[in-house]
């Protein structure tokens, strides 16, 4: 085989492999590759509980542009982000929002308005930068508000959607809501079940973990949006 960069089919059969508890030799040799190669590429992208094939092949092309680029021996180094980069970055966002479970558009949508410059962009731009249809947009949008992670505003006939410092804290109450929900249904089926049952006993148990994590997931997005805000206006 020429060459030693694996490819991305290659990549999705060592995640397919590992997801099916083959050990890493055994998906070297289906490869036709060595060992210590296939070793190499799952230690660098997350571990073998943790690898991604459409994350591992991002970031490898990703270190490949920066090798690439040339550094000027004269001058100090400055953060220039040029297109290309800036592209991949924003590829490689979606990829680990999708991971985590949102869907595709929407992911593409959130991840466009968090890394533009002002934190927003009109429902054109957005058009425009995704190449989707309006309709696609507005269906994303939608989830997203429902959510409180994206805010709209309107400029004259133009519709501007936001995302501000806030909605990392408004995504982790969401989630505290509904470990609230999952808590109140727990509850309610150790009840039905009754506590002095292995069923309703398990119910139980759950009930009050996720009740107590709920409580301290909320105390610590409180404490830390204080926190951040305070910064953020310093």
């Amino acid at each position: 085989m020429p060459g030693d960069r694996l490819t991305a089919d290659q990549r999705r059969r060592i995640a397919d492999g590992l997801a099916a508890g083959l050990a890493i030799a055994e998906i070297a040799r289906r490869l036709g590759r060595p060992t210590s190669t296939v070793t190499r590429e799952i230690a660098r992208n997350g571990g073998p509980h943790a690898y991604r094939a459409a994350r591992a092949q991002l970031a490898t092309t990703w270190r490949a542009r920066r090798r690439k680029r040339p550094h000027a021996a004269t001058a100090p180094a400055a953060p220039i982000t040029d297109a290309a980069s800036a592209r991949e970055f924003e590829e490689h966002f979606v990829a680990i929002m999708v991971e985590t479970g949102m869907a595709p558009m929407t992911a593409r949508v959130f991840v466009a308005l968090f890394v533009s410059e002002r934190g927003s962009l009109t429902a054109a731009e957005l058009v425009h930068h995704l190449h989707v249809s309006p309709a696609t947009i507005s269906h994303a949008v939608r989830w997203l508000e429902q959510r409180e992670l994206v805010t709209r505003e309107r400029e004259a006939r133009r519709v501007r959607y936001i995302v501000d410092i806030d909605a990392w804290y408004h995504a982790w109450m969401s989630s505290v809501r509904s470990m609230a929900r999952w808590a109140s249904t727990t509850r309610q089926g150790a009840e039905i079940f009754g506590t002095d049952t292995p069923t309703g006993d398990r119910l139980h148990t759950t009930s009050q973990f996720l009740e107590h994590l709920g409580h301290d997931m909320t105390l610590a997005a409180e404490h830390w949006r204080q926190t951040l805000t305070t910064q953020h206006k310093i």
